[in-house]
């Protein structure tokens, strides 16, 4: 019986020590992730095509995601799929990457670093460049 008792106070103690770090790690995250900023930004979006032509758009925006600012960059257009994760782009400007067909996609980098969000929560900060990339492996 004593067995029993301190096997489930063992138990107890061990889950009771996994919330408390699963609690931590949460704290953690929201304290040191990207943010997105509010207020007027100045960005450059770049999109470069499976020709490696460019073509750059330069605005001021009040988007706080990637997607808001996309959507109000003049002249580039973009399209996808959504899912509960958000919107997988396949094509921009007209053009289609299709991984089941070539093993092509488009790369989304910011500041010269590949992108670790997609473009719904992909936080614009001021002076960010961030470049649309057709890419083929």
């Amino acid at each position: 019986m004593e067995n029993t008792s301190k096997s489930s106070k063992k138990v107890i103690l061990g889950v009771a020590a996994l919330v408390v770090v699963i609690a931590a790690l949460a704290i953690l995250y929201n304290v040191f992730r990207e943010k997105p900023v509010e207020g007027s930004k100045s960005i450059t979006i770049e999109v470069v095509n499976k020709e490696e032509e460019s073509t750059n758009y330069q605005l001021k925006t009040d988007a706080e995601y990637l997607r808001q600012a996309m959507e109000e960059a003049e002249g580039l257009t973009f399209s996808g799929t959504e899912s509960e994760y958000g919107m997988m782009v396949d094509t921009v400007n007209g053009e289609t990457a299709d991984y089941s067909v070539d093993s092509s996609y488009w790369a989304f980098y910011v500041n010269g670093d590949y992108c670790n969000n997609g473009i719904d929560t992909q936080p614009v900060v001021d002076g960010d460049a961030f470049s649309i990339v057709y890419t083929a492996e």
